[in-house]
């Protein structure tokens, strides 16, 4: 019973740790890896650009079909107000990084919740303070 309400704790507590960030921060870590799976950066820096800009919906992937192929936009208002445009194949690598990045997160939450268990409580009489379970 303690080792789940411990877990919970340490998860609830890393949430929260995480909650910290900003929107500005996710949505630039975000951007990161956008251009690391090969999506390419266009900036809204014409009137043209702009008007169309405004017609995408913010920090969310649109599918768009131009001359038979598949790209996907995802438009950033308030970091870098620009696009990232990338393939079907950038995409992908995007979606495989993001999955590799949470299993990756994960697995250092799990991590950090064993080293707790690894403490010696022995000259503090058991957990908590001497009351054995």
């Amino acid at each position: 019973m303690y080792r789940v309400v411990t877990m919970a704790t340490v998860m609830a507590l890393s949430v929260g740790l995480a909650a910290c960030e900003t929107k500005q921060e996710r949505v630039a870590n975000k951007e990161d890896m956008l251009a690391a799976a090969g999506f390419k950066f266009v900036p809204a820096n014409t009137p043209a650009r702009q008007a169309s800009f405004k017609q995408l919906p913010p920090y969310k992937f649109s599918r768009q079909i131009r001359n038979g192929q598949v790209f996907y936009v995802y438009a950033d208002p308030t970091v870098c107000v620009c696009v990232y445009v990338g393939d079907q194949t950038a995409y992908g690598t995007f979606r495989k990084n993001m999955f590799d990045k949470q299993v990756a997160d994960e697995q250092l939450m799990a991590a950090q919740t064993m080293e707790m268990y690894d403490w010696d409580w022995g000259p503090w009489g058991g957990w908590p303070y001497g009351w054995y379970y």
